[in-house]
């Protein structure tokens, strides 16, 4: 068995990389928080003061802009899974980037 060139190796990395990576359609970025809503009357809990927990997906936007999306229960999981895809997919790439800086030093050598 020979040793394998370094070019294999990268190639070996890269490969392991990609098919590391989640479905790239399930996936969402931002933040999943929690929020107390009231209601302003006709409810028990609420006039108590303890309102109702949900969770919402907030997405931030260039220009300070922010997007907040309701989440019933059931959806909670899904979008959780959906933002882990997200970060997962996002460090892969960012992995993958700086695979590539030794190539491009290599190739700006191989040139002189």
């Amino acid at each position: 068995m020979g040793r394998q060139s370094g070019l294999e190796i990268e190639k070996t990395k890269f490969a392991k990389l990609a098919t590391s990576l989640p479905s790239t359609t399930d996936i969402l970025r931002g933040s999943l928080l929690q929020r107390r809503i009231r209601h302003r009357s006709g409810c028990a809990v609420c006039a108590r003061g303890e309102g109702h927990l949900i969770s919402v997906l907030t997405v931030s936007y260039p220009g300070g802009r922010t997007k907040q999306i309701s989440l019933r229960p059931e959806q909670k999981p899904i979008v959780e899974r959906w933002l882990r895809n997200y970060h997962k997919i996002k460090a892969t790439l960012e992995r993958i980037c700086e695979l590539n800086h030794p190539r491009l030093r290599a190739e700006r050598n191989s040139d002189r």
